[in-house]
């Protein structure tokens, strides 16, 4: 299974924290239209703008496209006239281009952030995987030890760790397989490896399913830790203590 190409927009803080990082860049951006020289140079902004938007959106995003166009000159929303009437007409529309770009992305961020808070308000039938699940992705290697894959465990303060054999995902080990596949049986922790005690096949569910679907299918497989993924890509984790979290969210609402 691969490995995780792209960005998480799901959770309220980093939403708003996104929100917050676009509206600050076109704060930026106006004196380039405005003509008054700013402390920064255009290839600076575009610099930051797009690194922004690879980040949030996705490097091979249509977003990172648009905004790759706007900035070269070369979008196909740039009035002929404007490509007809020489370079300074051209230049300016692609001022205004690249702003249109950063202005579709807020919006769009903007419209999450309000589903997601509809969604939240509507109880826990209603709330989707990606409201709730955790979105980094720990991993580790399968010729790690199991002592290596506790520390980890330990240090990100998680329950299970996907395991790769360095270019994709092929397996999950939890803290109970450590307790039931090394400690109980006497393994040494110091050479025996990760790929001895993981679970070799990989449930998933897609993030745009619903909280009671993967509480049933947590509970038809027996596990209490669900890889979450994106067109088939991993892109987080749904655990068991996330969906304690969901109950008493919803009933604190």
């Amino acid at each position: 299974m691969p490995k995780r190409v792209r960005t998480g927009l799901t959770r309220s803080d980093i939403l708003d924290r996104y929100v917050e990082r676009f509206k600050q860049q076109l704060v930026k951006f106006q004196p380039f239209l405005s003509r008054r020289r700013g402390s920064a140079s255009l290839e600076d902004f575009d610099e930051a703008a797009e690194e922004l938007i690879g980040q949030v959106f996705g490097a091979a995003s249509d977003e990172s496209e648009a905004y790759f166009f706007a900035k070269t000159g070369e979008s196909a929303l740039l009035p002929e006239e404007a490509q007809e009437s020489g370079t300074h007409n051209v230049e300016r529309e692609s001022l205004h281009q690249r702003r249109q770009v950063m202005e579709s992305c807020l919006a769009d961020l903007e419209l999450r952030r309000r589903l997601q808070a509809t969604r939240k308000g509507k109880g826990i039938d209603q709330a989707l995987v990606d409201d709730y699940m955790a979105h980094e992705v720990r991993s580790i290697h399968k010729e790690a030890t199991i002592k290596q894959a506790g520390q980890l465990l330990q240090k990100y303060k998680v329950g299970s760790l996907i395991v790769d054999d360095g270019s994709r995902y092929i397996g999950i080990i939890t803290d109970s397989d450590l307790t039931r596949k090394a400690v109980a049986k006497g393994l040494d922790p110091n050479t025996t490896t990760v790929a001895t005690c993981m679970s070799r096949s990989i449930i998933t569910i897609e993030e745009d399913e619903s909280l009671p679907e993967a509480m049933a299918l947590m509970k038809k497989q027996g596990i209490r830790h669900l890889p979450v993924t994106a067109d088939a890509t991993i892109i987080g984790v749904l655990s068991v203590s996330d969906l304690l979290r969901a109950f008493q969210e919803q009933r604190s609402s």
